[in-house]
């Protein structure tokens, strides 16, 4: 069901920008309510079952999204995702939203990898360096992980960035190896 999933992401995201909305609030909102459903199983369940009326369900997204503030967009959006029957693709295809936004904003999504926390000046030199390399602006998910010794591990898309002690270390074992 990938080209469902991409279908309604793409379709969501030249929404927002051809309305010019806010790409990140409206990511934000999308991502909330997609943590909403899988979380809720009973709100789930309702929303997948056909024995419930479309009236009814919509009638709950809107209760939801007034208590929750969700915007008019994401609101229609998530109503058109529940009148197709495709409410159990919402993860995938929030998920597939935020990567078709980055893309057309030019951003690129860097998961990166750290022994400890770094601080706000760190992250931006970080995020600085990435971006020379990329061509790309950065938006940053940090993670932290002892194994790694010291430095840093960057993902970006399918490329790894390796400049953690472990992975220095594995190449001179490497070199070393190979000279033998």
């Amino acid at each position: 069901m990938a080209s469902v999933v991409n279908i309604y992401a793409r379709a969501f995201a030249d929404v927002v920008l051809e309305k010019r909305l806010d790409p990140a609030k409206t990511l934000a909102e999308a991502q909330q309510m997609s943590s909403l459903v899988r979380e809720n199983k009973a709100l789930r369940e309702v929303w997948q079952a056909p024995s419930v009326s479309a009236d009814q369900k919509r009638a709950v997204l809107d209760a939801i999204a007034k208590r929750a503030g969700i915007s008019q967009m994401v609101r229609n959006f998530i109503a058109v995702l529940i009148d197709k029957g495709r409410m159990r693709f919402l993860d995938e295809i929030v998920a597939e939203f935020s990567h078709e936004l980055n893309q057309r904003l030019g951003f690129a999504e860097a998961e990166i990898t750290t022994t400890r926390e770094l601080t706000a000046g760190e992250r931006s030199a970080l995020e600085a360096d990435l971006a020379k390399v990329t061509g790309k602006k950065i938006r940053a998910r940090y993670d932290q992980d002892q194994s790694i010794l010291g430095g840093a591990v960057a993902r970006v898309g399918s490329t790894v960035y390796d400049g953690s002690v472990k992975g220095q270390l594995e190449k001179l074992r490497e070199q070393l190896t190979a000279s033998s």
